[in-house]
């Protein structure tokens, strides 16, 4: 049974997802579907897409979702989305635009160029 203070955790969590993904689901699903998402990331052994695009999908579909709970997975993943944009911004280039830097933040939902 979860407590009022895991249910703190999971909301506060919640709110740092939607802060770091600043991309909506149609900016996002959008971004997906071009050759730059497509061109960078790492794929596990036989896989045809990258970890960041497969992530790019889940992320889509929590966005859609928002405000209708999240499942046990979504919670994971998202979780493992703060964890990965966070290391990447922390890992910031001196030139952002059109990099691979740029490319795979933008496939985990966060438009490094976005005010």
């Amino acid at each position: 049974m979860a407590t009022k203070t895991d249910q703190q955790d999971e909301h506060a969590t919640q709110q740092e997802f939607f802060k770091l993904v600043n991309m909506s689901a149609s900016e996002l699903t959008k971004w997906l579907a071009t050759a730059e998402s497509k061109s960078v990331g790492q794929t596990k052994d036989g896989a045809n897409e990258s970890i960041g695009h497969q992530s790019g999908k889940q992320i889509v579909g929590i966005l859609e979702n928002k405000g209708k709970g999240m499942s046990e997975e979504d919670m994971q993943e998202v979780k493992r989305v703060i964890s990965y944009i966070k290391r990447h911004l922390a890992q910031r280039p001196d030139h952002i635009e059109n990099s691979n830097w740029e490319y795979s933040l933008k496939n985990w939902g966060h438009d490094p160029t976005k005010k």
